[in-house]
């Protein structure tokens, strides 16, 4: 099983960004937990990270026929993107949307998500822990 994981703008900020809400892992840090855990699950992971709309919408176009699932971050998209929103629709890819922390119990803004709607789980709140639950739960399908 291949997994594309997806992190979308400022994610590569990460340990210097808001600390307080995402922590002090490095984006590094973030990918490296990711491969171990793929690698203790079996399955291959592929980490993209980009904070240009676009080039998301791109990543996802390319994992049709090439992954078997994909995590998502939207970040700042999440609220905004219908263009995510219809890449994922597009592929038909299991997708689970994952987010660092609980946007349900931030701004008001925060709590639209224009993906979910297209995805099959989302994990929110749980760090970047929702990262490994996310690809145990595409593991299991």
């Amino acid at each position: 099983m291949k997994i594309l994981v997806i992190n979308g703008p400022n994610i590569n900020m990460l340990g210097i960004r808001e600390p307080e809400i995402y922590g002090r892992i490095t984006y590094r840090g973030l990918t490296a937990l990711i491969e171990k855990e793929a690698g203790d699950m079996g399955v291959q992971a592929e980490c993209f990270q980009s904070n240009c709309e676009g080039e998301i919408v791109d990543a996802i176009q390319g994992a049709y026929g090439r992954c078997d699932g994909i995590v998502i971050n939207p970040a700042a998209y999440t609220h905004t993107s219908v263009a995510i929103l219809d890449a994922v629709k597009a592929v038909g890819i299991p997708t689970v949307e994952v987010h660092i922390s609980d946007p349900d119990t931030r701004e008001d803004f925060r709590r639209v998500s224009y993906v979910r709607s297209a995805c099959v789980k989302t994990i929110k709140g749980k760090g970047l822990a929702g990262y490994a639950e996310a690809m145990r739960f595409l593991a299991g399908k």
